[in-house]
């Protein structure tokens, strides 16, 4: 596996794996769109808006040019909000992408548009010419920049694709697992974001423990029923990147997608929340997507449909909970 990677998005997480694989060895340039942040970042050796306290080593070149960051690359590694993926795809000369790339996903959504999960995207424009694989598991930027232990998943379709990707990834604080189930990994790390937002909403009404646990228990017989319905493995998503990222999405003081649901549990609008907001919270647009996706492919998500509701046909909180908590009596489903 070639060394020298691209990765393409200068926010928290793209920051936070270039500075990873730097230190792993590996020869990085990370792309910023916005050339006068990019100089800010070059100037600074530090991400201040998005990922501060974290250094960026000085043999990571920072550009705003993507020929600079693609030619020569061995890996490309997209972490650009997922709204602004099909974007950056078109920008992209296929002639500058070497010979034999393998192109990596670490975004996690579902495309509002096309209702295609971002390695979909990435897959119709170079698929034919280039191995795709995505990057996912229960992973903050703000962590892995700071050097916290963490495991993720990384799948390609070829096994052998993922296991070369999981040397290049893995170091001493990231682990590293590789899967050939790229449903499986690509789809739980979308979904859980929505089921982070219910968790946050939750937490803006002042429910308890037993609320949070029927939550997250519920929510991940909705991510494996869609994940069933899509091909993926169930066992996947009993995994780190299905059940390890909805804990910590659902617990941290780092998840931007809890954060949005508390404050709509508080009774604040949305258009107010995501005005205050510098990062992105996947969960918002994902939930537009997922609801639709679950309705077109006629899957169950009761939790996905009342956060839905909540955030894009202004349902109260207290409405969504009596729904979920007045469904018909049924068999608990355990798989």
């Amino acid at each position: 596996m070639a060394k020298k990677i691209g990765v393409i998005g200068a926010g928290g997480w793209g920051t936070a794996l270039a500075v990873l694989l730097s230190e792993n060895g590996n020869q990085v340039a990370l792309y910023e769109h916005f050339p006068e942040y990019a100089d800010k970042l070059r100037k600074d050796r530090e991400n201040k808006t998005f990922l501060p306290g974290v250094k960026i080593p000085a043999g990571i070149k920072i550009t705003s040019s993507l020929s600079e960051a693609l030619k020569g690359s061995g890996i490309i590694l997209f972490a650009v909000p997922s709204k602004h993926l099909p974007g950056v795809l078109k920008l992209i000369d296929e002639r500058l992408l070497l010979k034999g790339a393998v192109l990596v996903s670490a975004i996690k959504g579902i495309d509002r548009t096309t209702l295609k999960r971002m390695s979909q995207l990435i897959f119709a424009r170079f698929g034919k010419t280039f191995e795709v694989a995505v990057l996912s598991g229960p992973s903050h930027a703000e962590e892995v920049g700071r050097k916290t232990p963490t495991a993720v998943v990384i799948a390609a379709k070829k096994i052998k694709t993922a296991e070369a990707l999981q040397k290049v990834f893995s170091g001493p604080y990231f682990r590293v697992y590789a899967s050939d189930d790229v449903i499986g990994v690509e789809l739980g790390g979308s979904v859980k974001n929505v089921i982070a937002l219910a968790k946050g909403v939750l937490d803006g009404m002042g429910l308890g423990d037993n609320t949070t646990a029927a939550l997250m228990t519920r929510g991940l017989a909705e991510m494996k029923r869609l994940g069933r319905k899509l091909g993926a493995r169930a066992e996947t998503l009993n995994g780190l990147s299905g059940t390890g990222d909805l804990i910590v999405t659902c617990m941290s003081r780092h998840s931007r997608n809890r954060a949005v649901g508390e404050r709509l549990g508080k009774g604040e609008k949305l258009p107010h929340i995501l005005a205050s907001m510098k990062m992105v919270a996947e969960g918002v647009t994902t939930a537009d997507s997922c609801y639709r996706l679950a309705k077109k492919l006629g899957v169950e998500m009761p939790i996905a449909r009342e956060t839905y509701r909540i955030l894009f046909k202004a349902a109260s909180p207290a409405g969504a909970v009596k729904a979920l908590m007045g469904r018909k009596l049924k068999r608990e489903e355990v798989q």
